[in-house]
């Protein structure tokens, strides 16, 4: 799972995707492509997503992924911008006929940005630092099913499963490889990828530089700096004064006219994978009663609070999987907007007078708006809403760690991620043994059949069940100036590789 501007970055069940080889190309970019274009060009890239840090397994959140993911840092595997997997430091792979070990065999000629040679020990200790106890990276849940790691020589890597894992490729694809040698990378980097660290200024921006000895092909461009907004106003204001080329991800629907309007711009409706979910803490009382999270679930109208929020942007989603995942199904009608309904759950759960919930919310845009919103739909049926406002630290700390909520918002990125229902450790605490097993046996199907068909069964009962109510499924509109192209259009797991743009002298 993935938090906008917190810590947690996670894989998720996902089928076994078929693997192709690859360099550093292949975005599915768009925008203007005729004309010459500069080699030799600086890419400024608008973002409100600044890295806490500069490692994904110590709270680095979604901006340490936005700029450094694919950039600086390279896997194994890489998750292309369509969501595919494609091999990408790892020359081969072969599996054992139990599907317990993987043979990984590196590429050759890779070097990281010190100068090191690649070696099979920096990828056994960069899936032992996702691993460790002291890691931060709810990754570590996926990769449990690692037992062992050898290296019998520097360009091979052994990885025996203590059980079968249909995601594990996909899942490796999260894990950066990063110099086993390497220091401080909190604050400095070591990695293979196509560009080098130029400089961080906290609050302002982030500069990458081409890597002249990368392994595969170079960047498109010469330097990409990341300059960072405190809102979307600015952002936008950035754009039309050209002091940014691109907005990775449109926070104000209000403010597109102005660019579809005017042919110096492109807007680009991608696909999102990011849901705005009112968790509720399935534990606590009085969330532990499946009809009180229906009766919720009802009593607030989605389609009208993504329309305040995004215009004719967005969609209702009806659970926690997008479209663009191989099990998705429409379940907006199964917990629709009906307030007759909530209220009639409401008296069957013994709740007929209302209840009163803290709802610990994060203090970023849309939460602030959400939760007002849902405060106003909620007393209609009797619920009055406390809103706790909170940082993205506390949150962490307080919700995701302590479990200490009653309910909270919070958008989670990652796509497949269906698979934290069956956690009941989870933080919100849902805990249905169907959903429990199902969900173990499609990590461990021998086909994406079998998977795809166990997955739409969870999904199902965790949408009936209101795990939580998903409240609508973010756009991901990109805004770009017209001189350039090659650009990721999808909002896949936050990330934004940049070696593909072009830019036009």
């Amino acid at each position: 799972m993935s938090l906008k501007k917190t810590s947690l970055y996670a894989a998720t069940t996902v089928a076994a995707l078929s693997v192709a080889l690859t360099a550093c190309g292949g975005s599915s970019g768009s925008g203007s492509s005729g004309g010459a274009w500069d080699k030799d060009a600086t890419v400024n890239i608008g973002s409100l997503y600044e890295p806490q840090n500069l490692d994904n397994t110590a709270g680095g959140g979604q901006g340490v992924t936005e700029a450094l993911n694919g950039n600086v840092y390279e896997g194994l595997f890489k998750l292309t911008d369509d969501g595919d997997v494609e091999k990408l430091l790892a020359q081969n792979y072969k599996v054992s006929d139990d599907g317990l070990t993987y043979t990984f065999t590196l590429r050759d000629g890779v070097r990281f940005h010190s100068g090191k040679k690649l070696t099979s020990a920096d990828v056994k200790y960069s899936l032992e630092k996702v691993l460790a106890d002291d890691s931060q990276s709810a990754r570590k849940s996926n990769l449990k099913v690692v037992k062992h790691i050898a290296t019998p020589d520097a360009k091979t890597v052994k990885v025996t499963l203590s059980q079968k894992s249909i995601s594990f490729v996909y899942n490796l694809s999260y894990v950066w490889i990063i110099n086993s040698e390497a220091k401080n990378v909190k604050t400095t980097e070591d990695g293979t990828g196509p560009y080098t660290l130029a400089k961080w200024t906290r609050g302002s921006a982030l500069s990458l530089d081409r890597f002249a000895d990368y392994w595969g092909d170079a960047a498109a461009n010469k330097k990409v700096v990341f300059h960072y907004y405190k809102n979307a106003t600015a952002l936008n204001n950035a754009l039309l004064t050209n002091a940014v080329d691109v907005v990775t991800g449109e926070q104000s629907p209000d403010a597109l006219d102005q660019f579809k309007n005017n042919q110096n711009y492109k807007v680009n409706d991608g696909d999102s994978t990011t849901k705005l979910l009112l968790a509720f803490n399935d534990k606590a009382k009085p969330f532990n009663n499946v009809k009180v999270r229906q009766a919720v679930s009802a009593a607030i109208d989605d389609k009208k609070l993504l329309h305040s929020v995004w215009g004719d942007y967005g969609r209702l989603i009806g659970s926690m999987v997008p479209p663009t995942d191989p099990w998705y199904e429409d379940l907006t009608g199964v917990n629709a907007y009906n307030v007759k309904k909530a209220k009639r759950l409401l008296a069957e759960a013994g709740y007929g007078d209302g209840f009163a919930f803290t709802l610990d919310t994060p203090n970023y845009d849309p939460h602030p708006t959400a939760a007002t919103f849902i405060k106003s739909e909620l007393a209609k049926v009797g619920i009055t809403v406390k809103i706790n406002t909170i940082t993205s630290d506390e949150w962490y700390t307080k919700v995701y760690q302590n479990h200490d909520f009653t309910a909270t918002l919070q958008e989670h990125v990652n796509d497949r991620d269906l698979v934290w229902y069956g956690n009941p450790d989870f933080y919100w605490g849902y805990d249905d043994k169907h959903v429990t097993a199902w969900i173990k046996q499609a990590e461990e199907a021998s086909t994406t059949a079998q998977q795809t068909a166990l997955l739409k069964k969870a999904n199902r009962k965790t949408a009936e069940d209101a795990a939580s109510d998903w409240l609508y499924l973010y756009p991901q509109i990109v805004v770009a100036n017209s001189r350039l192209s090659g650009y990721p259009l999808n909002g896949l797991n936050a990330q934004f590789y940049a070696y593909d743009i072009k830019k036009k002298g």
